[in-house]
């Protein structure tokens, strides 16, 4: 299985998922909302700030992913691609079926990416709303 998918495998197999901690209220457009919390999380990863990506996951998510098994994924995925040059959203795509994935609600971001050593790149981060309205990073690759 290609590596920049695992993580994506990885958080719908479980049920868990990356908490960021971005409050929405139902009234809010779902690609909007869910844009907000990817944007939060990301700058954590792209300062190679692992660990604390991996302080903000669901306790279940962490029950399932130790500390060290994610910081050595997300180091295998992002430190060959050198330092972020810029980032631009593509589409937000909101979903109540993704193919894997439990029933919910999602939105898959895609954004045009730049980085030192990748110069094109596309990042996807798939988020879901959890019960309490809360929107959370659920899933991130590179191609």
């Amino acid at each position: 299985m290609n590596r920049f998918i695992v993580l994506l495998a990885v958080a719908f197999g479980l049920s868990g998922v990356l908490a960021i901690g971005h409050a929405t209220t139902a009234a809010s457009k779902p690609e909007e909302a869910a844009r907000a919390t990817a944007e939060l999380w990301l700058p954590l990863v792209d300062n190679g700030k692992y660990a604390e990506s991996w302080e903000k996951l669901a306790p279940s998510f962490k029950d399932e992913v130790p500390k060290a098994k994610w910081i050595a994924t997300i180091k295998e995925i992002r430190n060959p691609l050198g330092k972020l040059t810029s980032r631009k959203l593509k589409s937000a795509e909101y979903s109540k079926d993704l193919p894997g994935a439990p029933e919910g609600e999602y939105v898959v971001l895609k954004y045009d990416t730049v980085f030192e050593k990748k110069p094109v790149a596309e990042e996807t981060i798939t988020t879901v709303l959890s019960q309490d309205l809360t929107w959370y990073v659920t899933g991130y690759s590179v191609k």
